[in-house]
């Protein structure tokens, strides 16, 4: 819902403004779009509301001047200036590029590594906003924010690593980055955060690891770190919203040979066979996609399965599920049903899969 502010005459920056009409939204940005912390501690709605004003009028002069300002000696105009940008660049796009071309992205990295942890969330934050803008990622991680990002996942504040998290997943959408963010160190600061998180930080963690977890040596560095025992943790509780989350995460992991140990280690194979049972739609298509590459290569991995009561959850899932929930359920069924010698059951569902 939007509404209209009016506000008689104020001067701000060296002009004068009347008649303000700005319009406000009250809908908060996507996950991992914008930043959602608290917004200008130290000013006012009205302050706020006229650095908006002037930025439309005269955006270029003021976002020089707060580019000039983050370098200054003042941490205090530090603060303001990484602030009002981050604002700038969160409210309008086109601001993005505008703050980018004026060189802050250096300045804001810098404040990024500094030791005042407030100062290091507006750097952090303004980055993460101003990576929306996809010109702007090649140039941020070419500026060297990848390891100064990654050292405010370890180190800052709970909004700062929520928003690093969100800013590397942001800089992971560039294919060669992935490499770049998990070799600086990223993974287990984000199953860290993903385990000990808020929602908003396990949300923002799981969603930062899917990305990079695309790539095989982030998938061995999250499973060495790891994160199976959160994911199987969060899929267990369907109170936490994170099910379909971290499913997703581990349907991304799962090809890996250490993955599927550490799934079965950590009780994942209960887990999934009550989601088969019991979740959405989405969920138990998931869960039965996941169960199926456990049980392809393994026989134990198999008797597990079926000895938890796997086939009539899965039965009734053939029978009403999604199209290839049912696909993936009839497939299972075959494979528990094979006898239990590893070479007649692989060969068997080999045969399954081409019948699919």
């Amino acid at each position: 819902m939007e509404t209209e502010v009016h506000q008689p005459n104020f001067t701000y920056l060296g002009r004068t403004f009347s008649g303000l009409n700005i319009t406000e939204s009250s809908s908060a940005f996507s996950d991992c779009n914008s930043d959602r912390s608290g917004e200008f501690p130290t000013a006012s709605s009205q302050s706020r509301r006229l650095l908006i004003a002037c930025a439309s009028e005269n955006s270029d002069e003021l976002i020089q001047q707060l580019v000039s300002d983050l370098e200054s000696n003042s941490i205090d105009v530090q603060k303001q200036a990484a602030m009002e940008l981050r604002l700038l660049a969160k409210n309008k796009s086109e601001n993005r590029l505008k703050i980018a071309r004026a060189g802050a992205i250096k300045p804001l990295i810098s404040l990024i590594s500094s030791t005042d942890l407030h100062l290091q969330e507006y750097g952090v934050t303004a980055i993460l906003n101003l990576s929306l803008c996809d010109e702007n990622k090649e140039l941020i991680a070419a500026s060297g924010a990848i390891k100064p990002l990654v050292r405010a996942l370890k180190i800052g504040n709970s909004t700062a690593k929520e928003n690093s998290a969100c800013a590397l997943l942001r800089l992971s959408q560039i294919e060669e980055n992935k490499i770049a963010i998990g070799r600086s160190g990223a993974i287990p600061p984000l199953v860290n955060l993903l385990e000990a998180g808020n929602f908003r930080g396990k949300k923002d963690a799981s969603t930062a690891l899917y990305s990079l977890c695309s790539v095989k040596e982030n998938k061995v560095r999250a499973v060495q770190a790891g994160v199976m025992k959160p994911l199987v943790e969060s899929m267990a509780d369907f109170s936490s919203n994170m099910v379909d989350k971290s499913a997703f995460v581990v349907s991304v992991l799962i090809s890996l040979t250490e993955a599927r140990a550490a799934v079965v280690e950590e009780g994942g194979i209960p887990v999934l066979v009550e989601i088969v049972e019991v979740g959405t739609h989405r969920q138990k298509e998931i869960a039965v996609a996941i169960l199926l590459q456990l049980c392809e290569d393994s026989v134990t991995y198999r008797t597990m399965v079926a000895r938890e009561g796997a086939i009539p959850p899965l039965v009734a899932l053939s029978q009403s599920g999604t199209s290839r929930a049912k696909q993936k359920a009839e497939t299972l069924i075959a494979l528990l049903r094979q006898p239990r010698s590893g070479n007649a059951a692989a060969a068997a569902a080999r045969a399954s899969d081409v019948s699919f």
